[in-house]
């Protein structure tokens, strides 16, 4: 039994189970949204590698303008440039959900893929090892001990690496998203730090892919690896392609993602260095920090907790992309925003938002009991084989 998913198993008199799972057409129904939050904070000013939030002019300067100086922005015009930037950034983010939705409905409309096949998950794209790895988690005896077996633990706290794709179907990714950037298709970039990459949902690789990989693929790693972190009860995703060239993007600054679990997986091309650095989570003040290098390498992948502060050194030839794919977990994120540090404030989002959700009461039917999650966390699937005598029960 899932740690994540103990707060929705019901216990019955008869020693019936059930887990609060969604079936296809509960999903679809669910509402995803965004915390108010991401209008104005975490806005990164990159000529300064700065994370800024912005209210007012008034408040910005009292908490940026010394800060910036030191960073170089000494004239009256610089500090107006950073402005400029920080409201076109905050007007982009406002009008966000509705210039994407049309963005995906033009590019549906417009673009003729290369490779259609590449949007349609198939078990021939995925690595040998990989699919040896989830069977393992999707076994009855499966254990962490057993797991770290089969994954590459990294010198960083906590990060994993292991084979994931197929190096053919890197390569046809790749053919297929530097098909789309040559195309004239409408393109919006994954945030302010990467400017030059790819939102895949607005290409279409959402529901026929990026989903039945998260839910069926990648859940039981998580599962197993990131329980007290939501690894056990994801249930959206952001997922983009990013590129890093000596004429565009090098390198990447020290940040967290957006996420409860993220994955780093390498497509390509040819690169030289660029590798990523961990620090550790993000509470932890950078001058206690000490980071660990870690080589990423073509068709691997690296899975990390979305608040493990890293970055990617620059490449020093070559091209490089990388698809990545930020993880959520409503359960956990409702309670509080990760990016601002407070319970959220929901606005309207389109898709998956950033991966907020309106709680449900659960109702309890008579006759039944709810386990805490400290009660179960050693219960099984299996509830034949539990010595229920010593559970302890909790009525709600």
């Amino acid at each position: 039994m899932n740690l994540c998913q103990t707060s929705g198993v019901m216990f019955s008199k008869q020693y019936n189970f059930k887990r609060f799972e969604m079936t296809d057409e509960e999903d679809r129904d669910v509402q995803f949204w965004t915390c108010d939050c991401f209008a104005e904070d975490n806005i990164f000013l990159k000529d300064y590698k700065l994370h800024v939030s912005f209210v007012s002019e008034v408040q910005f300067r009292l908490d940026y303008e010394a800060i910036l100086r030191r960073l170089g922005c000494v004239t009256e015009q610089q500090f107006k440039d950073v402005l400029n930037e920080i409201s076109q950034e905050v007007d982009r983010r406002r009008h966000l959900s509705e210039t994407s939705v049309r963005r995906a409905a033009a590019i549906k409309d417009e673009y003729q893929p290369l490779h259609p096949h590449v949007y349609h998950l198939q078990e021939s794209y995925l690595a040998p090892k990989f699919k040896q790895i989830v069977e393992y988690c999707r076994s009855a005896d499966t254990s962490i001990e057993g797991l770290l077996d089969l994954v590459v633990e990294e010198a960083a706290t906590r990060v994993y690496r292991f084979p994931v794709f197929e190096k053919g179907f890197c390569e046809e990714l790749l053919e297929e998203l530097e098909h789309f950037e040559q195309s004239s298709s409408p393109k919006g970039r994954p945030n302010t730090m990467n400017q030059y990459g790819i939102l895949l949902n607005e290409m279409g690789f959402d529901k026929d892919f990026i989903t039945p990989f998260r839910e069926h693929y990648m859940s039981p790693l998580t599962s197993l690896l990131y329980p007290d972190c939501g690894g056990c009860c994801l249930d959206s995703h952001k997922a983009f392609a990013v590129k890093y060239d000596l004429n565009e993007d090098l390198d990447l600054s020290y940040h967290y993602d957006n996420a409860e679990v993220t994955l780093n997986v390498s497509l390509g091309k040819d690169f030289t260095e660029g590798n990523l650095y961990f620090g550790d989570m993000r509470q932890v003040p950078l001058g206690e920090t000490e980071c660990s290098e870690v080589k990423h390498m073509v068709t691997e992948g690296l899975l990390h907790r979305g608040q493990h502060m890293h970055g990617a050194l620059p490449i020093s030839s070559g091209q490089r992309w990388n698809l990545i794919i930020w993880m959520r977990a409503s359960q956990e994120r409702n309670k509080l925003c990760p990016m601002c540090n407070r319970r959220p404030t929901l606005v309207e989002g389109d898709g998956f938002a950033d991966g907020f959700t309106k709680q449900k009461k659960e109702v309890v039917q008579p006759g039944q009991v709810m386990l805490g999650k400290d009660h179960v966390q050693h219960l099984s699937d299996n509830h034949e084989s539990q010595n229920l005598k010593h559970l302890h029960t909790k009525i709600q």
